[in-house]
């Protein structure tokens, strides 16, 4: 069992945990480059080589709904363990796979597997931190995330122009069987008290936590600010191999700036943690949405992989500030639950992404600068919506806790002057 009182082991278990998290990022980007490629070798319709990943998308989300409470009433270690074990196996099969419905099936377990990693991962550190301590590890989530989005396409696309599409989840196979040794060796149980695996009081938990409007609304949210990735993820590969006629390394290099833009709005909302919630988001908003207006207009005119790319850059920049601002706060919002919280939390953010990619890759073909502003655009404005309505309900309960406060002191001090 891991203890405080033992920070060495506490230390590689830590990186060992922040070298995990990016898995889903890797899982997911690693192949984009290599879109095209697998659309010619397996003969089918771009659609559905899309629809791999939203089959990665929608397990991951929903596997992260309910292995946070077996995770709470189990333990995380050797669920975890087990978890890596069929990433690796399922990897290697994807390369060996030559049907896109088995792809397809094997991308859903993997979903499923990926899930019990980085919701366990997460729980560690709730498990074993507090305080300003907690809330510091949880605002670089999104950064050390986003090295998967950074690394993954770049790799992806010098693999699969030397090695072709499958070295991708050969390599993904191979990280992870590293991980599971590393982790055999070095980790172990986080979790101090197992809570009981009543399904009457798990879903009393989630209950409480779905009343929770600011929690629902942060959900949405968190889907929508990635979304505004995934429009990018989905058709980027298509539009500067096909309209622009570059290679899958070049859709590497591209998928490598845009993972490093949303490093850089992690970074961003880590170092303006302290600023009011209102206007830090309310600013990152309206800035996406006029890059999405000068996008659209210049499209008119031009396009190029500069402009394309430029404007992306800081599209994504801002969507993962946003991101980044409310996955600190949903993680920090149930600690004695943090299994079923994380799982919740980032569960139905993925379930909601994986159903806006699929209406993305259906919505029809995105072939030009203007074809892509117009999904941002769509997608920012819902993102815009939800955050006007997260800030007013949050202004409304501080009113009312303001209030009882108040009152409370009003009551034990009845000559008081505070008001």
């Amino acid at each position: 069992m891991l203890t405080l009182a033992d920070p060495k082991r506490l230390k590689i278990a830590t990186v060992l945990a922040f070298m995990l998290i990016p898995l889903s990022g890797l899982l997911t980007d690693i192949y984009l480059p290599s879109f095209p490629a697998m659309s010619r070798d397996l003969g089918v319709a771009e659609s559905q080589i899309q629809l791999t990943l939203s089959c990665f998308l929608l397990s991951y989300g929903l596997g992260q709904l309910f292995i946070g409470s077996i995770l709470d009433s189990l333990g995380r270690y050797r669920i975890g363990l087990f978890a890596l074990a069929i990433a690796v196996i399922s990897s290697l099969l994807i390369g060996f796979s030559r049907d896109i419905y088995v792809i397809c099936a094997l991308r859903v377990i993997q979903g499923f597997s990926v899930a019990t990693i980085v919701v366990s991962k997460r729980a560690l550190f709730v498990d074993m931190y507090s305080g300003d301590k907690l809330k510091n590890y949880l605002s670089y989530f999104t950064v050390v995330w986003s090295s998967g989005p950074i690394i993954a396409p770049f790799l992806g696309g010098f693999l699969e122009k030397h090695f072709g599409w499958q070295s991708n989840f050969y390599f993904l196979a191979a990280y992870g069987l590293l991980m599971l040794v590393l982790e055999m060796l070095y980790s172990g149980e986080t979790l101090a008290e197992k809570q009981p695996f009543k399904l009457k009081s798990i879903l009393k938990v989630y209950r409480t936590m779905l009343l929770n409007i600011n929690f629902v609304l942060g959900i949405f949210i968190l889907g929508l600010a990635y979304s505004v990735v995934m429009v990018f993820s989905m058709s980027g590969p298509f539009i500067i191999e096909h309209t622009l006629h570059y290679s899958a390394v070049t859709i590497g290099y591209c998928a490598l700036l845009l993972g490093v833009s949303w490093m850089i709005g992690g970074l961003l909302g880590k170092q303006l943690i302290s600023w009011e919630y209102k206007y830090k988001v309310f600013a990152f908003s309206v800035l996406q949405l006029i890059f999405i207006g000068i996008m659209l207009f210049s499209g008119l005119f031009h396009q190029d992989i500069f402009t394309l790319v430029g404007f992306a850059f800081v599209i994504h920049i801002c969507s993962g500030f946003i991101f980044n601002v409310y996955f600190t706060a949903g993680l920090m919002a149930f600690p004695k639950n943090a299994g079923a919280s994380g799982g919740l939390l980032g569960g139905a953010t993925y379930i909601l992404t994986s159903i806006l990619s699929f209406v993305i890759s259906t919505s029809g073909e995105i072939n030009t600068q203007i074809d892509l502003g117009w999904r941002y655009l769509t997608m920012s404005l819902l993102l815009s919506v939800g955050v006007i309505a997260w800030n007013f309900n949050r202004n409304k309960e501080l009113k009312i806790f303001s209030a009882q406060n108040i009152q409370n002191f009003e009551d034990k001090n009845p000559s008081s002057d505070f008001v």
